[in-house]
């Protein structure tokens, strides 16, 4: 039950304009250390993004740009199960930020506990983090990256626990899922296996002197 929850929130549309960060770690089943820090993007601030997160420019003078800060963050997910709500999204700010300075990709699997918990509550009317979170009595200040990173692995160690899985790469696999990965020069998606297609059967019966 070890992995590391991530959670980013961003300036504006531009997936590379990461303005938070959000990583809660995950040892036998229980969070011991958690980490927030606010990020310089060097970008514009969109009033939309403020109004969700409250993060405003005055809040981030001063703070480490995203490649000063990578060298604290790098090791802290390199070589680990990473997990995050919707991780299609924090996957691409993680590189777009790294592309947009250069900076190597570390390595790393990967899993979305929006796309698990799809699959595994199905009766819930959506898979958002805070219906999620508030189906299993999580408190959540929804859009603090810390407050997001922490109720992302605690949905998972549910989630864990309702299969009674205690390895979260075999609780991924157990639900028809391959998990995503980073990797030096790229990356593949958290995704459903694609189960093969079943082979059709022939039928050498002859009728009418033709073979069906």
């Amino acid at each position: 039950m070890d992995f590391i929850a991530i959670d980013f929130e961003t300036a504006n549309s531009s997936r590379s304009s990461a303005c938070a960060l959000g990583l809660v770690e995950v040892k036998d089943g229980v969070i011991t250390a958690e980490h927030s820090w606010l990020i310089d993007p060097k970008q514009r601030f969109d009033g939309m993004n403020i109004s969700i997160h409250g993060i405003t420019p005055s809040m981030v003078i001063g703070q480490p740009t995203f490649h000063e800060l990578w060298p604290t963050v790098e090791p802290l997910l390199h070589g680990r199960i990473i997990v995050a709500h919707n991780a299609a999204f924090d996957m691409s700010v993680l590189r777009y930020c790294l592309d947009g300075m250069s900076l190597n990709y570390p390595s790393f699997q990967y899993l979305c506990t929006y796309l698990l918990g799809k699959k595994m509550l199905p009766h819930l009317p959506s898979h958002k983090l805070n219906v999620v979170s508030e189906h299993f009595g999580i408190e959540l200040k929804h859009h603090d990256a810390l407050d997001d990173a922490r109720a992302a692995a605690s949905v998972l160690l549910r989630l864990m626990e309702q299969e009674s899985h205690r390895d979260p790469l075999l609780l991924s696999s157990s639900q028809g899922y391959t998990s995503g990965t980073i990797f030096a020069g790229g990356y593949t998606p958290f995704s459903a296996r694609k189960s093969k297609p079943a082979k059709k059967p022939v039928n050498n019966q002859r009728t009418n002197n033709l073979y069906i």
